[in-house]
């Protein structure tokens, strides 16, 4: 039992965790049963009485005539549901007498009530997945056509050495525009980067709505849709603008259908669609067919786990209580909708037809490389000893490293202030981003064992994704480097090279990541740095993207590395302005204009997320991210103040800066533990936490709460005065 737990567990989809047998509830009825034989057995080895021996005797008789005539302990009644989605219902009777027959009959219903639920959300599934499958139809047969006109209308247009593109009207659709401006057009599924709609009408064919989804894309404010009429027929364009790659999707469609004028006449405006913009309609409707594929084979390992839950719990069962239940209602659940219907079969077939003819050409390894891809193995032994290689290394260097500064005199109240005040910023800036990026490779570690899918949250490719021993490589190999190279530096300066000739070692370093960073080559994961540049970068124009899980959990990393950026700050400053040359490392802390940036630099963290919350709001509409943006404004509000204290040192300033500082440290405090811990929650089931854990020992969330009060809980309000002023 606790082996198939483990693999139940394991196998599981676990967005879909609520909709899946409740095995542990089943088991935890199941043992029930079991005490409740055991008490009986035990209280029936006493030594019985003439009268109850007589008793038994009878009950016996009865329940062998009762099985003759029913021929089974149980009976599972099937039954029409009273709701109009009428659904089938299963209902266990039971037969025959059990040593505990109220306990026999709720492990029944919940039973029957897991069966039910699996029942009913197999089939909306099933429907969600045909409708969009046939959505995905009809885009395919547009997109055929669409490129055959092409073809043609290339080969007419050779001699005249014309642009390819192929025209049509465009025509307004006021009702559909209308209707989305209200929020009341919902995309099939979140997965779907594109619908297109082809009809000989502009007003059939109308999309299935999933109910899901319904409520989310009704607070959609951000849509685009229109209208192309081609040949006689209708193309619906409709492009959520739901994630920054949609957003530059919409922009390249409506490129795409480029429009003579900007009125909409009776008799519609000419367009043309080029070659270029048609081949990028082909690529989004080639990975919507992906994500389909994807979606159906979930649904099979819903489908298969589910099944073997069912024959697991009844075997249980039978060998609890000396039952013969399991070829009972086993037929039951053979004969249900989730096991019986083969619609999702036929659906993944032909799909994976349709993606071998037009996406692969014929060939279907390629195809399978796009519809299942191979994963990359969790780790191999390589990995590994690289991690201990390099591991090793550093701390061997990092040990010399600390003599070599003992013995120098760095550590000495008379140290040398100028090495100290040129590469331990250095130092220091690297400790702190490689230490984050170590705890982000445990983060991931735990994530994979607490079985929770980062790599949906975050959107993140299964095959191209870091797993937590390459990130605990790159940590590795990265700190060897750093330390290697000031080790040298160090060397250097005691054997007395002059600073003028030692200093620019260090500059190089930071020049040395920087371009491995933007590095073009397919090399030392390519995918994940320019993955990490595109968040960069959605990050500091935030306000113009559509705020994805991955954005806002970056930039609140990036508002915990407010001292890291600051160092980074100062290096750049002593190496760009040439005070290296000179050995003036206190010109960068004397520079108005530095110190008017070091104050930018801790203001932009929490400009950036506060306007992430402003863009969250405007698309979804809810107050509660107007509240969170509040916590930033008040951080910035609270440095803005510090700011100014120290240009003009006041009592007035001080306590204005006192109480700034302390709603803003409060108003943070509260938000962590309250909102995003799920603190103070009375009338849960968790006492003090939320309905829902991820873990099953709370007393975890209670010491990551406390971990969680740090000096970069109140970095924002106060700030050294050595680094600033």
């Amino acid at each position: 039992m606790v082996k198939f737990t483990k693999q139940f567990e394991g196998q599981l989809v676990p967005e879909w965790k609520e909709a899946f047998v409740d095995y542990w509830k089943l088991k935890k009825d199941l043992k029930k049963i079991h005490l409740l034989n055991n008490n009986h057995d035990t209280s029936s080895s006493n030594k019985p009485s003439f009268s109850n021996k007589l008793v038994s005797s009878l009950r016996k008789f009865a329940h062998f005539q009762h099985n003759r005539r029913e021929h089974g302990a149980i009976q599972v009644h099937r039954k029409l549901d009273a709701s109009a989605s009428k659904v089938d219902l299963y209902e266990t009777e039971l037969l025959q007498q059990f040593a505990d027959t109220d306990a026999a009959a709720e492990f029944f219903a919940c039973l029957d009530l897991q069966l039910n639920k699996v029942n009913q959300f197999f089939r909306a599934k099933e429907k969600e997945f045909l409708e969009r499958g046939e959505s995905l139809k009809k885009q395919m047969a547009i997109l055929i056509e669409l490129k055959s006109a092409l073809k043609q209308n290339h080969a007419k247009s050779h001699e005249a050495k014309e642009e390819d593109s192929i025209s049509g009207t465009l025509s307004c659709d006021e009702e559909f525009i209308r209707d989305a401006e209200q929020g009341l057009e919902s995309s099939t599924d979140e997965l779907e980067k594109l619908d297109i709609e082809f009809s000989d009408s502009p007003k059939s064919g109308e999309i299935g709505k999933s109910s899901r989804m319904k409520k989310e894309d009704r607070k959609l404010r951000s849509l685009s849709g229109r209208i192309i009429n081609f040949q006689g027929k209708n193309l619906r364009i409709h492009i959520p603008l739901t994630n920054p790659i949609r957003t530059f999707s919409s922009l390249l469609w409506g490129d795409l259908v480029n429009q003579s004028s900007k009125k909409c006449g009776p008799d519609g405006n000419k367009l043309h669609i080029n070659k270029k913009r048609l081949h990028h309609a082909e690529k989004m409707i080639r990975g919507a067919f992906v994500e389909l594929y994807k979606g159906l084979g979930y649904l099979k390992t819903f489908r298969n786990l589910n099944m073997l839950a069912f024959v697991k719990i009844l075997k249980k069962f039978d060998k609890v209580t000396n039952k013969q239940v399991l070829p009972i209602y086993l037929k039951v659940v053979e004969s249900s909708y989730f096991n019986s219907s083969d619609k999702v079969l036929k659906l993944a077939d032909e799909v994976e037809d349709l993606f071998v003819k037009n996406f692969a050409e014929d060939d279907r390894r390629k195809a399978m490389k796009y519809l299942k891809p191979t994963l990359r193995k969790e780790g191999s032994h390589s990995v590994t000893f690289f991690i201990g290689l390099f591991t090793g290394c550093f701390l061997a260097l990092f040990i010399g490293y600390i003599i070599m500064a003992h013995i120098t005199g760095m550590y000495r109240t008379k140290s040398d202030t100028m090495y100290m005040q040129t590469v331990y910023p250095v130092l220091s800036m690297f400790s702190l981003l490689f230490l984050h990026f170590f705890l982000y490779g445990c983060n991931i570690f735990m994530w994979r064992k607490t079985r929770i899918n980062y790599s949906f949250i975050f959107e993140l490719s299964p095959t191209k994704e870091l797993k937590y021993n390459d990130v605990f490589l790159i940590c590795a190999t990265s700190l060897t480097a750093v330390i290697g190279i000031l080790f040298v530096h160090l060397s250097l300066v005691a054997k007395g090279y002059s600073y003028s000739q030692v200093q620019a070692i260090s500059g190089l370093l930071l020049l040395a990541f920087i371009a491995v960073l933007v590095c073009p080559l397919n090399i030392i994961y390519k995918s994940t740095r320019y993955r990490f540049l595109s968040v960069i970068r959605n990050i500091v124009l935030s306000p113009l993207y559509k705020v994805v899980m991955l954005d806002f959990f970056m930039a609140d990393q990036l508002c915990s590395q407010i001292p890291m950026l600051r160092d980074l700050e100062y290096v750049a400053c002593y190496y760009i302005t040439g005070s290296y040359k000179t050995q003036d490392y206190g010109y960068c802390m004397r520079n108005t204009y530095y110190r008017d940036l070091a104050y930018a630099v801790s203001f932009l963290p929490y400009y950036w997320r506060a306007m992430q919350c402003a863009r969250r709001w405007f698309d979804e509409g809810h107050t509660s991210h107007l509240v969170n943006l509040g916590k930033y404004v008040s951080a910035m509000l609270a440095a803005g103040s510090k700011v100014a204290y120290e240009k003009e040192r006041s009592t007035g300033w001080l306590c204005l800066v006192v109480i700034m500082s302390s709603g803003a440290t409060l108003y943070q405090l509260y938000w962590d533990f309250v909102k995003d811990w799920g603190l103070l929650q009375f009338n849960s089931k968790n006492p003090w936490l939320r309905d829902e854990l991820m873990l099953r020992k709370k007393f975890i969330y209670f010491i990551s709460m406390v971990l969680t009060i740090s000096p970069s809980s109140f970095q924002c309000c106060l700030h050294d005065e050595n680094e600033i002023s």
